[in-house]
């Protein structure tokens, strides 16, 4: 015996109403036929949502719509698709961040935690295990607003990389310090990213046997004042974001969850820079 209940998903109506309209312009674009799917636009956009914000089990997701499965996997994945599609790429986002006449960017990488999963890296090291954080995941690095919206998320990288390791393997440490050589837009970041150029700003790392100077430890105050909302942004998205804690699909799905959660997150807030 099962018993009902009535539950509020707490996201706007107009963010569901959107995404149900991408998914019907995706059925568009597949030519799928009406009346010949288990589910309508709107419904797969709250299973979608449910997933996303109330970590709902896909089990449940399939008993609650009345669906195999599969079919529940299948419609999430499309979901997911259909929204990581509209996240900006590099270019446009740092285009639009200097459209609005930003003073500066914030950059952090965060790992989203994965279940247990068996890929040898370099000398026979766990690939996706983050010795800094003592669990599986996948780095994924966000660039922020000053006031710690999220502009941009990086596709994932193994959990044991370093941060600078993954923003060059994106591309972003050439990018940032363009931005900062020709329209004078630092990138601020933490001790992560030490040398990684003359347009990244971090706290001054302390000399081995010295103190810091009354000038560097004011700077450092000022950097990480100022850094400290991209840390909070971060985990933001994690709190937003259920699906996010912990991912118990293949990690190199990370990519697409990321970048679908980014584009939900400007629906809510109705803005993408």
């Amino acid at each position: 015996m099962s018993i009902s209940y009535t539950a509020v998903l707490d996201v706007r109506r107009e963010t569901a109403e959107t995404l149900a309209r991408l998914l019907r312009e995706h059925r568009e674009r597949l030519g799928t036929r009406k009346n010949t799917r288990s589910l309508g636009v709107f419904k797969q956009a709250v299973l979608v949502l449910r997933w996303f914000i109330d970590g709902a089990r896909l089990s449940q997701l399939a008993r609650d719509n009345g669906i195999s499965l599969p079919t529940a996997y299948r419609y999430l994945h499309e979901g997911l698709t259909t929204l990581a599609d509209h996240a900006p790429d590099l270019s446009t986002a740092l285009q639009r961040a200097a459209a609005a006449g930003y003073t500066h960017l914030n950059l952090d990488g965060t790992v989203i935690r994965t279940d247990r999963v068996a890929a040898p890296g370099p000398n026979k090291a766990d690939l996706w295990w983050s010795g800094k954080h003592k669990h599986h995941g996948g780095n994924v690095q966000v660039i922020f607003a000053p006031d710690g919206r999220p502009l941009w998320v990086s596709p994932v990288r193994p959990g044991r990389e370093h941060d600078t390791t993954c923003a060059r393997a994106h591309g972003l440490i050439a990018a940032l310090n363009r931005l900062a050589t020709i329209l004078d837009i630092p990138t601020l970041t933490d001790l992560g990213y030490e040398n990684a150029g003359p347009g990244f700003r971090h706290p001054a790392k302390k000399p081995q046997g010295r103190e810091l100077t009354t000038g560097q430890k004011t700077f450092n105050k000022v950097i990480r004042g100022i850094h400290g909302v991209a840390e909070r942004a971060n985990a933001l998205l994690k709190v937003t974001f259920k699906a996010l804690r912990r991912v118990s699909l293949d990690p190199t799905a990370i990519t697409r969850i990321a970048r679908a959660a980014l584009v939900l997150l400007q629906l809510e807030t109705g803005r993408t820079t």
